[in-house]
């Protein structure tokens, strides 16, 4: 693996930490939304009797989103200690590649032969583990654009319904508004995550 693909996988996890760590914000904030949204539908009353079961659907989808990011960072953070063990198994390699060749007429030059061999493999270890966990990364991330795509949907029933709680239809409004605006940002940072993921993922192949 050469310098420049390590760095640009360093720099991938990193973003890639960063972007779930936003979404992991913006479903908190999907709970508080639902939250506000069942007192008012309670103080609404008969008014919203169609939007309070809503209410516990965005719930739902936000915690579900909370887990999911909770196990995609497990696996994410795994991914930083693997490139980490890889550019070090990787500089090891080199190094013994460098001393191999420097002592090839050496009496003992052999004797190089099992520990860069060794080396070797531990390097293509850790590149299958690298890939493994992108592999997982990719599906785990697919499984979250899934909640973000309900909450969509369902911030549209929301405004239907909203329309008709009179005197609250400005109030449950803003919050199908709130949940619909909080979906998408989790959708495009999902997306950004696996844009990331797919690229050093085709750089080191």
């Amino acid at each position: 693996m050469s310098e420049s693909q390590t760095k640009s996988q360093f720099v991938a996890v990193a973003s890639i930490a960063a972007e779930l760590s936003a979404v992991m914000e913006v479903a908190k904030e999907i709970s508080l939304a639902a939250a506000n949204a069942k007192a008012i539908a309670f103080r609404a009353g008969e008014k919203a009797r169609g939007f309070q079961p809503i209410t516990d659907f965005i719930n739902d989808l936000a915690k579900d989103t909370i887990a999911l990011v909770n196990r995609i960072n497990e696996h994410a953070l795994q991914l930083y200690r693997v490139t980490v063990n890889e550019q070090r198994t990787t500089d090891a390699c080199k190094r013994f590649e460098t001393v191999a060749l420097l002592a090839a007429d050496a009496a003992y030059a052999d004797s190089l032969t099992w520990p860069l061999q060794q080396a070797q493999l531990r390097m293509h270890d850790c590149r299958r583990e690298f890939d493994t966990h992108v592999g997982t990364l990719l599906d785990q991330l697919t499984e979250v654009m899934h909640p973000a795509r309900a909450a969509r949907v369902i911030a549209a029933n929301s405004r239907i319904e909203a329309s008709q709680a009179g005197e609250y239809l400005q109030s449950l409004q803003a919050v199908a508004e709130s949940v619909d605006h909080a979906a998408q940002i989790i959708h495009d940072k999902v997306h950004r995550c696996r844009s990331a993921l797919s690229l050093i993922n085709t750089a080191a192949e």
